[in-house]
C-alpha cells in the first residue's frame, strides 16, 4: 500500500497527477511543474453512462480519477484528467487492437473532430474541488489506404484516443481552433487558469 504523501499546499504547493499516462507526465515536466504520480484504479475509468455527453463524460472521469486518489493524500493539490475523442456525436476512446484502431481512423478520415479533455482539481484537506472542461476542434485529412495502413502497422496508435497521436507530428491531423496540449492529453493553458483562479495555486518551476 502506498503510504499517505504529505504534501504542503500554498504557494508552490506539489501536484499529485493522478494518471498512469506518460504523456501527461510529459507535459507537466515540460511546463515546468513538480508532481508526484499516483495511480487511480481501473474502477475510477468506467464507460460511458446512457444520455452522457462528451463534455459530461470526461469531467466525471476526471472527478473519479481524482476522487480515487484523494484518500491518500494528506496535503497536496491532486489532478484528475479525462480525454476523449469525438465525431458526428460518437465518442472515440482508446482502441482496442488495431482493427478496432482502423474503424476509428477510417471514421475520422476527411472529417473535423473534437479532442475533449475534463480537469479536476481536488485540494487537500481542505477539499475544495474545480471541474472544468476543455475543447479542441480538429480535421483529419483524406488518406489512402497505403498510409493508413503504415501508420497502423506503426503501433503508434496505441493507448491513445481516437488512435491518433498528435504529439508524434503527424502530417494529415490539422487543429482548427484549440489547444495542442489538450489534443496530447492534458490542456496546460485550463490547467494554468484553474491553478491561478484559486487561492494558493501551483507555479511552475517552484
Amino acid at each position: 500500500m502506498q503510504s499517505e504523501l504529505n504534501l504542503k499546499e500554498g504557494p508552490g504547493a506539489r501536484l499529485i497527477l493522478a494518471s498512469q499516462s506518460p504523456r501527461r507526465r510529459r507535459l507537466l515536466e515540460e511546463a515546468g511543474y513538480e508532481f508526484t504520480v499516483l495511480v487511480p484504479g481501473v474502477h475510477a475509468e468506467c464507460g460511458r453512462c446512457s444520455g452522457e455527453t462528451p463534455a459530461q463524460l470526461v469531467a466525471r472521469l476526471a472527478y473519479q480519477k481524482a476522487a480515487d486518489v484523494v484518500p491518500q493524500v494528506h496535503e497536496g493539490i491532486v489532478l484528475g484528467c479525462d480525454t476523449v475523442v469525438e465525431c458526428l456525436g460518437e465518442v472515440l476512446g482508446k482502441p482496442a487492437d488495431e482493427r478496432h484502431a482502423g474503424e476509428m481512423l477510417r471514421r475520422l478520415r476527411g472529417r473535423e473532430h473534437r479532442v475533449w479533455s475534463g480537469l479536476c482539481l481536488w485540494r487537500r484537506p481542505a477539499n475544495r474541488v474545480q471541474v472544468a472542461v476543455d475543447v479542441t476542434r480538429l480535421r483529419m485529412h483524406e488518406i489512402s489506404p497505403d498510409t493508413l495502413e503504415r501508420y497502423l502497422a506503426s503501433g503508434d496508435w496505441e493507448g491513445k484516443a481516437g488512435a491518433f497521436g498528435y504529439q508524434d507530428g503527424i502530417p494529415w491531423i490539422e487543429i482548427l481552433e484549440g489547444s495542442a496540449s489538450n489534443v496530447v492529453g492534458l490542456p496546460l493553458e485550463l490547467l494554468a487558469r484553474l491553478l491561478a483562479d484559486a487561492a494558493g495555486g501551483v507555479v511552475p518551476g517552484s
